[in-house]
């Protein structure tokens, strides 16, 4: 039997409505880790952390939704794009971290599954579509994507949902300034088997773990603010960490999923990364190119949503690269017969890359 291409077969995004600024964070109360009230203004600590974030604005689920409402939306536009039936599906594959966590509350909640519940959602009756969670950090989209690649070409299935959300609003220390790095939103791609001839669709990737000291680079723990209920727990991470790591490593992943597919960096016409840091993906982006000795300039090869959107997580990639096909991120666009990088880097810690064609 012919090995299969393995292809984006429809695309969509949610993103949330509700925009809070960074204005918003002005009455804020900071602290820092060792649990001491910022001395410094909070108009400051907002000017110092957009200089070097690039976010100036993020998105919030409203107070009525839950993540499996987000990606629910992002399911049915791709399912709208896509050539297949709902009922066509093999697999439901929903990339998160952390459920359904209810507006009020951070508590984690992950029965049923996310998969299940978008499965739910969609009126699939199929009892055939099998769903399934991926706990697997930022990268976990990119990753759930890399596992639908391998059961399609194994054969195994045809049509798989890949759904990347996350409402990290609600899993935030409101007083830690790092609150004001996350957002809320959704992804999701219909991931399919193509028997045409020509070679296209995912064509190679490569993907890591790292988990000595890189273990406590982001971890949950309690609040910065003294007196908080001992028995919460927030995101925490070491920012200086992971940006290093995020440069030391990230642009060895690329280059490895390039040489696998045969495909060299000049041929490559967007490199889409997690959103996590403006200036940390600028750096990667260089460092891609320093490998190769070749200068790639960021504004024309790297589309970015940070600035607007935040860091939503599973959700950064999926929800750009839609956006960039729709042609909604200026000066930025992908057509037939591109080659790209989807590339992402975070809790783990975990790196992850795919080539693609189109």
């Amino acid at each position: 039997m012919k090995t299969p291409n393995v292809v984006f077969n429809g695309i969509g995004s949610f993103i949330p409505p509700r925009i809070i600024t960074n204005e918003d964070f002005l009455h804020k109360e900071f602290y820092t880790e060792e649990g001491i009230l910022f001395d410094v203004p909070n108009e400051e600590i907002i000017r110092k952390f957009e200089k070097i974030t690039g976010i100036k604005e993020r998105r919030y689920a409203e107070n009525n939704q839950v993540n499996s409402d987000l990606g629910y939306l992002a399911a049915e536009k791709a399912l709208e794009n896509s050539s297949i039936n709902k009922e066509e599906l093999d697999y439901i594959i929903y990339a998160q971290n952390f459920g359904d966590i209810q507006y009020g509350t951070n508590r984690v909640d992950n029965m049923p599954s996310l998969a299940s519940k978008v499965k739910n959602k969609l009126k699939i009756k199929n009892p055939d579509v099998v769903c399934y969670d991926l706990v697997f950090g930022c990268p976990g989209w990119l990753q759930a994507v890399i596992q639908a690649y391998q059961m399609i070409r194994s054969g195994f299935c045809r049509n798989v949902l890949v759904v990347g959300g996350e409402t990290l609003s609600r899993t935030v220390d409101p007083h830690d300034r790092d609150s004001m790095i996350f957002s809320d939103g959704a992804g999701a791609t219909i991931v399919s088997a193509s028997y045409d001839d020509d070679r296209k669709g995912i064509l190679g990737f490569a993907n890591r773990t790292d988990a000595n000291e890189e273990l406590s680079f982001l971890k949950m723990d309690k609040s910065n603010k003294p007196g908080m209920p001992e028995n919460e727990r927030f995101i925490k991470m070491k920012g200086r960490k992971i940006y290093e790591y995020a440069l030391d490593e990230v642009a060895g992943g690329i280059q490895t999923a390039l040489k696998r597919s045969g495909i060299f960096l000049e041929n490559i016409q967007k490199v889409l990364i997690h959103q996590a840091n403006e200036k940390m993906d600028e750096a990667i982006l260089r460092k891609l190119g320093q490998l190769y000795n070749i200068k790639l300039e960021a504004k024309d090869m790297m589309p970015m949503t940070i600035q607007k959107f935040g860091n939503n997580s599973v959700a950064t990639v999926p929800v750009m690269l839609d956006m960039v096909l729709r042609g909604e991120i200026e000066n930025h666009e992908i057509n037939s017969g591109d080659d790209i990088v989807l590339a992402s880097v975070g809790a783990g810690m975990h790196i992850n890359a795919v080539i693609y064609r189109f």
